[in-house]
């Protein structure tokens, strides 16, 4: 299918079935009416073939703003702000948080809090929200180098904002069930980079009344619920993440591509570093073997796994998306997928994603080691 181009040489493309449900790669019929729909329409998403960059994105040192910050963080939890939890262990609300004034010792100390608690919503961030791109993406390189994704729409201008939009996208969704049984797809979000992401801001600027939820599970939990023979097991063992397989889906659907294929290899499971948690850290959507494992071996253990951390509701919480809401969470220690369950037609679901790319993996031999010889 042939691409079409705006006025103003914006490109969209039209595959035939979307490679993940939750990233849809063409523009919207009616925009005047898609405009109307949505609070901010500067953040529909554009996809412009002359956007290339380069995917091979340097090494860099990083030290976690959570190791800096006050741990009964008293420049976060200001008069007014008060938290409640959604499950025992992983999920917190925050309400009476204004992101667009946070200090540096407070940014600090929500890393921390979602390094704790995985996932940190923050309701009524209107005036975020309305701050504009530059000074969201200022906000999220305190926590990291931000990623780019490479087939995704962007915001124009604005290459580091993963734009997911849906919007009368029925079809789209009918073609996609033909093939699949489920929307839901558990992953890390871009565990092929050389230094994933560890602070993760998704904006919610449209959504419905109900339904669209972002679901998350602990990988840390997930990974203590396993024996210690099979801990010991996969320990030691190391995965290859690669985006070839979006880009080849991409390229066969004539979407856009706007870097080459990154391959990297990351210890399966990763100890982080606030909390000394060890977290599996494979990924549904961009892993491409287990090191050392012949295929077969490596498709058991990565369908155990994922099972594993799909069916364990003990170990996971659903985030409910409210208006002007920003959800925050840990991209080493939890996995997530959204759920397809409401009717684009009726309402349409729009939001952002910046991703704060942190440090290199750490495998457990290596965390280990570390101890020993004491800090660097």
């Amino acid at each position: 299918m042939a691409p079409s181009r705006t006025d103003d040489g914006e490109v969209f493309e039209s595959p035939k079935t979307a490679y993940d449900i939750n990233v849809p790669y063409r523009r919207a019929d009616n925009m005047d009416r898609v405009k109307a729909r949505t609070e901010f329409p500067e953040y529909l998403p554009v996809w412009d073939k002359s956007d290339w960059f380069d995917s091979d994105f340097p090494p860099f040192d990083f030290r976690d703003p959570a190791l800096r910050a006050n741990k009964a963080m008293p420049n976060l939890f200001v008069a007014g702000v008060a938290i409640k939890h959604i499950t025992p262990r992983m999920g917190s609300v925050l309400t009476g948080v204004k992101l667009e004034t946070l200090s540096t010792a407070a940014k600090d100390e929500l890393a921390l809090l979602i390094s704790q608690r995985k996932i940190v919503a923050i309701r009524e961030q209107s005036s975020f929200l309305h701050s504009g791109p530059s000074f969201q993406e200022s906000f999220m390189e305190h926590f990291g180098k931000l990623s780019i994704q490479p087939v995704s729409g962007a915001v124009k201008g604005h290459q580091k904002f993963h734009v997911i939009h849906r919007d009368d996208n029925e079809d789209e969704i009918e073609q996609f069930f033909e093939h699949r049984t489920t929307s839901c797809l558990w992953h890390h979000d871009v565990s092929y980079e050389r230094q994933p992401p560890g602070y993760v801001m998704l904006g919610i600027l449209a959504c419905p009344d109900m339904g669209g939820d972002t679901v998350f599970a602990d990988t840390a939990m997930a990974y203590k619920r396993l024996s210690p023979t099979f801990q010991a097991m996969i320990n030691n063992l190391k995965a290859v993440h690669t985006s070839r397989k979006m880009l080849m889906h991409t390229r066969a659907a004539k979407g856009n591509i706007r870097a080459e294929p990154i391959d990297s290899i990351h210890p399966v499971v990763r100890v982080h570093p606030v909390t000394g948690e060890k977290c599996l850290f494979i990924n549904g959507e961009f892993l491409d073997g287990i090191c050392g494992l012949k295929d077969t071996e490596t498709d058991l253990i990565l369908k155990f796994l994922l099972d594993h951390i799909s069916k364990g509701h003990d170990f996971q919480c659903r985030v409910q998306w409210e208006k002007h809401s920003v959800v925050m969470f840990d991209g080493r220690s939890t996995q997530h997928t959204a759920t397809v369950d409401y009717d684009s037609r009726v309402q349409a679901r729009h939001l952002f994603r910046l991703a704060a790319m942190t440090e290199l993996p750490v495998s457990v031999e290596d965390w280990e080691k570390n101890q020993i010889d004491g800090p660097a």
